[in-house]
């Protein structure tokens, strides 16, 4: 949980999929991936880390839970910093088809929203927060001020998540934003459509934000757990 969000029950279900995904871009035996004709029997060389498809969805899972430098990244999986790189950008674009195909792809368009099936699922009781990962501090000065994050003493980037309260699955994902920007500022920005009767809890940083047709509540901390 704490490396990919998942249990082992859920990644399997999500294996399944992507090994699927993942053999469909495979070359055929006589061919290398990069199209060309094999000079050497399929298996020749030296050998992948990343040698099964569970393997490769775990790399992909860590690499988007805990967001590390493509340096630390590979001292986890025996990779060099270029094989990280390449396994990245190979193997994210699998990963959300498998998710689309498993209708788990939050919406990214947030006039879509209200007619959103992870929205169907369930009473639409929605939950809105921004999360922020941290990156690295840009050299230019402007950069650096509109990336800076007070509250957390660093530099972020910074999305909006609406999740369903009940199944627990992300609605919708905002475009990335600079860690200064407010949380308010970018819901008012984004214009998120809300289905009829919708309840929407929020925190602080959303104070003031109330949508037509929805219900907003602030649920209170406890005291005694402040205490």
């Amino acid at each position: 949980m704490a490396a990919t969000s998942l249990t082992v029950e859920e990644f399997e279900r999500l294996l399944a999929v992507f090994e699927k995904k993942l053999a469909a871009v495979d070359p055929p035996p006589t061919q290398t991936k990069k199209g060309k004709l094999r000079q050497r029997k399929q298996g020749a060389g030296p050998k992948e880390r990343l040698q099964s498809a569970a393997d490769k969805l775990l790399f992909i899972l860590v690499y988007q839970k805990t967001y590390p430098l493509q340096t630390m990244q590979g001292l986890q999986f025996g990779l060099s910093q270029s094989r990280t790189n390449y396994w990245i950008h190979f193997l994210l674009p699998i990963l959300q088809q498998s998710l689309a195909e498993m209708g788990l792809k939050p919406e990214r368009d947030p006039a879509a929203v209200a007619d959103s099936p992870l929205v169907g699922e369930a009473a639409p009781d929605l939950l809105i927060d921004g999360a922020e990962r941290r990156r690295q501090r840009p050299k230019d000065t402007t950069k650096q001020n509109e990336h800076y994050s007070g509250k957390k003493k660093t530099h972020t980037d910074k999305n909006l998540l609406l999740v369903n309260s009940h199944t627990k699955k992300v609605v919708y994902l905002s475009p990335t934003e600079m860690g200064k920007k407010h949380d308010k500022k970018i819901a008012d920005e984004q214009a998120i459509v809300y289905p009829p009767a919708a309840t929407l809890g929020k925190d602080t940083g959303f104070q003031g934000y109330e949508p037509p047709g929805t219900l907003t509540f602030q649920p209170k901390k406890n005291q005694k757990a402040r205490s």
